[in-house]
């Protein structure tokens, strides 16, 4: 069920954003709206911080049509569409378990953290923190 109700789902961000759909959403951007995106990840983030699971699926599914409206404008412009989005992440979760999805051995939560960072490294040499501006990045941290 989950394929089909996605589907419908990309489907109603696509008519939104279509000839007939909702003023507002037509005019977004990524810039216009990349401030919503972080809101709802704090907001996400305070649900499961206080136990609130039905607000935490709420908040899960503002955060899903964040990645869908920025998925319908890279696909609008021609840069991606939400399948590349989705097979780049199923991609990198095969590349970042080879103990599940190949050949390698890990026995321990300890030694698997410690692989999981190698990957990740492989895949880029700038940390999460570093990515994010110096204030947000304060508030995620609670300090």
């Amino acid at each position: 069920m989950s394929g089909s109700l996605f589907e419908e789902l990309v489907a109603v961000m696509e008519k939104l954003r279509g000839p007939d759909g909702c003023p507002w959403d037509q005019k977004q951007t990524h810039q216009s709206i990349r401030h919503f995106l972080l809101e709802e990840t704090y907001e996400t983030y305070e649900a499961i911080k206080e136990k609130k699971w039905d607000n935490l699926k709420e908040e899960l599914g503002d955060l899903l049509f964040h990645i869908l409206f920025h998925a319908q404008l890279g696909k609008e412009a021609g840069e991606f569409d939400i399948n590349d989005i989705i097979r780049g992440i199923r991609d990198k979760l095969k590349n970042r378990h080879p103990h599940v999805f190949g050949n390698a051995r890990v026995r321990t939560v300890k030694t698997q953290t410690k692989k999981w960072d190698e990957y990740k490294s492989k895949e880029s040499s700038i940390s999460l923190l570093e990515r994010v501006p110096k204030k947000h990045a304060r508030a995620a941290s609670g300090l």
